[in-house]
């Protein structure tokens, strides 16, 4: 029996891509989106960061506080300063949205509700605050989002934080938030499977977002 192709719009290359230096994969990043043409194939990234501070282009410097010898980085996204290091689960979605008929405000709303959804498996409840994008457990933020759209598609994502070290964050205002509480999934739950956790955030974005035609990777193209 023959198989039968999928259209584009359901195909998605999921890459696992593990301790990544950050600004390497921002160049790629970066040039994937600029150099995709209709027939490429959306992609996620998920990996974890060696330190970085990285500040959105509309950053203000008051909101670093003591960054000491973690790098600090201006990127092309919106927002204010947060941290990525390793055991936090670092998800880009590199999607063309104009090509699926999505809009941004959906997908930021879908990479919401994707960490909402995983803190669920653990029973947490967990919730989204239109003031200030993210996703909380009680006063504790546990997931920054930061999207950028070109031409239709997107780059960057979402952070989650799983099991890191969280004294980092102290160094700074996170998001732009002098004070704010920061927390991880392996403070809510004992005995976390770290591995899971990750693999699960990722199942629920792409269950979410309704790709049916899924490739897993482990690297990037050459």
């Amino acid at each position: 029996m023959a198989l039968i192709e999928q259209p584009l719009t359901e195909k998605l290359i999921v890459r696992q891509l593990g301790l990544q230096p950050y600004l390497a994969t921002w160049q790629r990043m970066q040039d994937f989106t600029a150099e995709r043409n209709e027939q490429t194939v959306d992609e996620i990234w998920q990996l974890e960061h060696e330190p970085v501070f990285t500040q959105g282009y509309a950053g203000k410097s008051e909101h670093l506080i003591a960054t000491g010898d973690i790098p600090v980085v201006e990127v092309d996204r919106g927002g204010q300063v947060t941290y990525h290091g390793p055991g936090q689960s670092v998800v880009y979605l590199l999607l063309d949205i104009r090509r699926r008929k999505l809009g941004p405000k959906h997908v930021v709303a879908q990479m919401e509700q994707s960490v909402i959804d995983l803190l669920a498996d653990y029973g947490i409840e967990a919730f989204a605050r239109p003031d200030a994008p993210g996703v909380y457990v009680g006063d504790a933020k546990i997931a920054s989002l930061g999207l950028r759209v070109k031409h239709g598609r997107t780059f960057h994502g979402l952070a989650c934080n799983i099991n890191m070290d969280m004294a980092p964050f102290l160094r700074i205002n996170p998001c732009g938030y002098a004070g704010m509480a920061m927390t991880q999934l392996a403070e809510l739950v004992p005995e976390l499977d770290t591995a899971r956790a990750h693999q699960r955030l990722v199942k629920h974005l792409t269950d979410r977002l309704g790709y049916t035609d899924i490739e897993q990777r482990t690297e990037l193209d050459a």
